[in-house]
């Protein structure tokens, strides 16, 4: 069977991988060591890459929207994932912690300004960075926008999409007895957070696994089984920064100050059929941001790996090299 165009156009454009050509433990002072890499050229167009989550973790694969003989590649593990250390900790780790380190890592290159390249809670940080930070963004490039608010939380853990994919959801509520399905944030903290490892790690699966479910748009609303240590520090991260509301200081914070960033050129690229975090948050922050550009794809959902989203980025990423003569 044929490759689908949005595919074919994928394979067309996505770079090869590309190996750091730095890698470092960096000791943020407060019992916190994040491990950060660099890749592509060392001469080339900074640019940072916020993983999702929060507790994804960066990997390989998030270097290859990037040309290597343009950018030089910035990726990191947020507090608490992937190489950084402790593992799976959520003391002295926040929203503001993130954007901190963010900060601590670009001073440590010693970059002035850099493009901000985020997916789902990357995009999330991305935005809540760039607005307390302008001076140090050149570009923004987001992509499966999530602006932690509740009623975002509410859609994907209240039954909103559960509505599209009922066995699924029935997967995730029924380990959860009745009478605490009312909030089902704060039944899984309960239970993420227990002090019981096995305890922890089997919630963390089931956590992990409603929302993996839904990530592509070929779904057949099951996923993988996915490692225990990964899962479980996915899942408390998490359920930390959703049980605290991003930390942010009211809800719907980030589009009240999209006046802060303004000024600052973005590409917004949304899967049309996004089922963990709906097109209407992109849509909300485009016409809230004059030098937004909005581009929907019609046959994705959320992943980062869809091919029209890949596609959009790394096109979206040739743009930005080609507008400062860098091709």
């Amino acid at each position: 069977m044929d490759k689908h165009p949005d595919q074919k156009r994928a394979v067309q454009y996505l770079y090869p991988p590309v190996d750091p050509f730095d890698q470092r433990m960096m000791d943020m002072g407060d019992g916190h060591h994040v491990y950060a890499e660099q890749c592509g050229n060392p001469d080339g167009i900074p640019v940072v890459v916020l993983h999702g989550g929060p507790g994804g973790g960066c990997s390989p694969a998030m270097r290859r929207y990037f040309d290597p003989e343009l950018y030089r590649i910035i990726l990191f593990d947020q507090r608490g994932c992937g190489r950084s250390r402790p593992h799976a900790s959520v003391e002295n780790n926040t929203t503001w912690h993130l954007v901190a380190d963010i900060e601590a890592i670009r001073k440590a290159l010693g970059i002035d300004r850099w493009a901000v390249f985020g997916g789902s809670w990357g995009a999330t940080l991305a935005l809540i960075y760039a607005q307390a930070h302008p001076d140090a963004v050149t570009n923004l490039i987001l992509r499966g926008v999530f602006l932690m608010t509740q009623s975002e939380l509410d859609w994907f853990y209240g039954g909103g999409a559960g509505r599209f994919w009922p066995e699924t959801w029935e997967r995730f509520v029924s380990p959860i007895p009745e009478d605490e399905r009312d909030d089902l944030i704060a039944a899984y903290h309960r239970r993420l957070f227990s002090g019981n490892m096995l305890q922890e790690t089997q919630y963390g699966r089931t956590w992990s696994a409603w929302e993996n479910a839904l990530a592509s748009i070929h779904s057949s609303g099951s996923s993988g089984e996915s490692p225990g240590d990964y899962a479980r520090a996915f899942a408390r991260l998490e359920n930390h920064y959703f049980t605290n509301r991003g930390f942010l200081d009211h809800d719907g914070q980030i589009l009240a100050q999209m006046d802060r960033i303004a000024h600052i050129p973005g590409v917004i690229v949304q899967g049309r059929y996004d089922m963990i975090c709906p097109p209407k948050g992109a849509y909300d922050l485009s016409r809230l941001w004059p030098r937004a550009e909005l581009k929907l794809v019609r046959h994705a959902g959320h992943a980062l790996s869809e091919p029209g989203i890949s596609a959009e980025l790394v096109a979206t990423m040739d743009t930005i090299a080609e507008k400062r003569g860098m091709k």
